[in-house]
């Protein structure tokens, strides 16, 4: 995975600052991602969910609003059109580069906004809100006890989260203005709403909206536990893998990302930690990971846990295969499998078989013969040689 700088003109001709974060090989997607109201391209939550998706396979352009971050211009000069009419101007410089964005994901205002944008985009198929108000002008609250000062005086500083900004009128005369409802039923795109139910700044009752003024295909995702900016990592993980998982399923039929036409990949996604993306043959990937005790995040099987799987499943389709070819009803079989290590040298794994109640005796003893003739069972039984060089060893 790799990220560059990505710098574009904005709606007003400032330049806008982004980072455009791209998966090992060829991404399956382009995706935009429009930040919090006052965050940036590299506001946490924001670096962690484009990483993520790129680690997912997706192209992921993040950039910074005007006067925010290295974008050039004055924040006090930004509104929510503005904002809007940004992200198309990315969009159209994704496009001059042969990358328009099929998915838009924004979080907070920035969910609001892809809303917005998303009917002057046409190759997105996808959006994703996280967190996002039903009405951009939910945002004033943030600042409700200056707003009079703003009517009147035409601006006014404010505090948000620690930091000063200055709201003009302008602002406020233009979120005052905009609606989502009619364009949400004019989307014409698959739309994904998260939120978490606990969201202490933008109630969940916003996600409500949000679903109902959409038109199918849409769906929502609970984010529990989450706070409104996904300050833990594993939350910002959590919507990223989810976005991926869902937009897959309405995204340009591109190739998937570089993997192997046999045998494994494992590549590390957390290099503060063990979770890994396992590439397989044919495009599948899942993923593995320690237990939070020992340091992980516990969002995949083990690699003990993954040879196990590989013998109970390995176990279950070969008397499958021999109760196919005699005509036995074993109903939906099933195999538990559990092991224990004596030491650095030694393992034992234990399997239990479940099997039909229509068999005889004899077919059950059979059946137990068959598993043990399973291939992964006698791989681990035989002699196992590994291997191992670096890639650069030709």
């Amino acid at each position: 995975m790799r990220s560059e700088t990505f710098t574009f003109e904005g709606h007003d001709g400032l330049t806008l600052a982004g980072r455009l974060d791209l998966p090992d090989g060829e991404p399956v997607a382009t995706a935009l991602f429009a930040h919090c109201f006052t965050c940036s391209k590299d506001f946490i939550a924001s670096k962690r969910i484009a990483l993520r998706l790129a680690e997912n396979g997706l192209a992921v352009l993040r950039f910074d609003f005007t006067g925010l971050g290295h974008s050039e211009g004055e924040f006090a000069n930004e509104t929510f059109s503005s904002n809007t009419d940004d992200l198309v101007a990315a969009a159209n410089a994704l496009r001059a580069r042969g990358m328009a964005p099929a998915l838009l994901v924004g979080h907070s205002l920035g969910g609001a906004a892809v809303i917005a944008a998303a009917g002057r985009i046409a190759e997105v198929r996808a959006v994703a809100t996280i967190g996002a108000p039903a009405d951009p002008a939910h945002v004033v609250h943030q600042f409700e006890d200056r707003r009079e000062q703003i009517e009147r005086d035409g601006e006014a500083e404010v505090s948000l989260a620690g930091r000063p900004f200055t709201i003009r009128k302008a602002f406020l005369d233009d979120v005052a203005a905009q609606t989502l409802d009619d364009r949400l039923a004019a989307l014409g795109k698959a739309f994904l709403v998260m939120h978490a139910p606990r969201d202490a700044t933008v109630g969940v009752d916003n996600a409500t909206r949000l679903f109902v003024a959409a038109k199918h295909p849409k769906s929502f995702v609970s984010l529990d536990d989450a706070d409104h900016l996904l300050t833990r990592p594993e939350d910002a993980q959590y919507a990223a893998d989810t976005i991926a998982t869902w937009a897959s399923r309405y995204l340009p039929n591109r190739p998937p990302p570089a993997s192997p036409d046999t045998g494994i990949r494992a590549r590390e996604l957390d290099t503060g930690g063990f979770f890994t993306a396992i590439d397989a043959p044919r495009g599948r990937r899942f993923h593995a990971d320690e237990p939070v005790r020992v340091g992980g995040t516990d969002r995949g099987p083990t690699p003990f846990e993954l040879i196990g799987a590989g013998l109970g499943a390995c176990t279950t389709m070969t008397m499958r295969m021999y109760a196919n070819r005699k005509g036995w009803e074993i109903g939906a079989a099933s195999v538990d499998v559990t092991w224990e290590q004596a030491d650095r040298h030694s393992s034992t794994f234990h399997r239990v078989v479940h099997l039909g109640e229509g068999l005889d005796a004899a077919q059950s003893a059979r059946l137990i013969e068959i598993a043990d003739r399973c291939p992964v069972h006698r791989m681990l039984e035989g002699r196992i040689t590994v291997t191992t060089r670096t890639a650069t060893d030709g």
